[in-house]
């Protein structure tokens, strides 16, 4: 055996990846046309941004009309052009669509609920900020009352202003969130009611959710609004839009309680037989072992209801409560602003507003959710 060997005394550099796997020419070559099939489906993606995307920005962005005081200046003949979004239209009707129907003078008190509620409500999705017990308190049990008692009124010095007044975004929200807030407590308690040992109480849950996941929720809301006065006794009377927030907060409780009870079937049997194992009370076992797993389970199911609610706050609309798109509807009736391209600037706008708040809540269910997962990740 010869005795000379040739080692190398420095690493060789590592060559560069060949251009074509890398890249955005890598990207295409091996996403995009890698088959047959991939190229009829990336033509066909090209194809279908090309007639959505392209009109859509023309219509909003470049060929839209950003100033004007009549339906005049949306005219293509008084712009000498074809004429997209008319956006003088949302600017003169914006205060309408946030307030609605509420007194002028008294907006501040709206504007304050606002701000109340963002400044209770933004320390809650920050996981980091301190004091998570007394801002949730302040924000599920004060800020209801105090918020009722600024847009309602009657005390204080404060004019009433009716409810039936209210409209737009303001409308919108209170019952959207009101939606949110209280389904979830009636959703807890008809799942864990449905899982109960007590037949009454797992017949009476069974029953509760069974009805009203039968009906549609038009039906509900025509229910509280003209059929349940009919059986109130005397002059017993409930405000019109409380009595749809109760519909619309039981409606969204049954749901939410078929989807967390999917939730507590997913939390394995021996966390609660450990937990009795450790002495602990059923109430104890299931808020402080059961609940918090079954919940992380759920958040996508959860956040999927309350998108849905939010949407479906438009349907308030026909039992005359004038919520965003109530408003925007009446605004078409203006004969001032009556030109070719208004109808679908409204329903853009109110479209983004939609979008915009259902993106962020689920973007925001999607962070909470890898945080309560970060365990499984490692």
């Amino acid at each position: 055996m010869s005795e000379t060997a040739y080692v190398a005394r420095t690493m060789i550099a590592p060559r560069s990846a060949p251009v074509r796997t890398t890249g955005v020419l890598g990207f295409i070559r091996t996403r995009l046309l890698n088959s047959p099939t991939n190229i009829l489906l990336t033509i066909a993606c090209i194809l279908l941004l090309w007639f959505t995307i392209i009109p859509t920005v023309r219509f909003l962005l470049v060929d839209a009309v950003w100033q004007g005081s009549d339906r005049n200046a949306c005219l293509p003949e008084t712009v000498g052009r074809p004429v997209g979004a008319c956006w003088p239209f949302i600017q003169a009707k914006l205060s309408q669509f946030i307030y609605g129907f509420y007194p002028e003078a008294e907006r501040w008190r709206v504007d304050l609920t606002f701000f109340i509620g963002i400044v209770l409500l933004l320390p809650l999705l920050i996981p980091r900020a301190p004091a998570k017990g007394i801002n949730a308190a302040l924000f599920f049990f004060v800020f209801p009352i105090v918020a009722f008692f600024l847009l309602h009124g009657g005390y204080g010095g404060l004019d009433i202003v009716p409810t039936r007044l209210w409209g737009g975004m303001l409308v919108t929200l209170v019952v959207a969130i009101t939606g949110i807030v209280a389904s979830m407590p009636i959703g807890i308690a008809l799942a864990l009611g449905r899982r109960s040992s007590i037949p009454l109480i797992r017949f009476g849950s069974i029953a509760f959710i069974e009805f009203w996941r039968g009906v549609p929720l038009i039906t509900v809301l025509f229910f509280a609004t003209y059929m349940l006065p009919l059986f109130l006794p005397g002059n017993f009377s409930v405000d019109g839009l409380v009595r749809v927030l109760i519909g619309v907060a039981l409606f969204a409780g049954a749901y939410n309680a078929e989807v967390i009870r999917g939730g507590l079937n997913a939390v394995p049997r021996g966390q609660a037989e450990a937990a009795n194992a450790l002495g602990l009370s059923w109430w104890k076992t299931t808020r402080l072992v059961v609940l918090p797993q079954a919940l992380r389970h759920v958040i996508p199911g959860l956040v999927n209801s309350f998108i849905a609610l939010l949407k479906d706050t438009s349907l308030v609309s026909i039992v005359a409560l004038f919520d965003l798109l109530g408003q925007l509807r009446a605004a078409f009736a203006d004969p001032a602003w009556s030109s070719p391209t208004t109808l679908f600037t409204g329903f853009a706008f109110t479209g983004i507003i939609y979008f915009v708040l259902c993106f962020g809540m689920s973007r925001y269910s999607l962070f909470v959710e890898r945080r309560l997962n970060a365990h499984r990740r490692s």
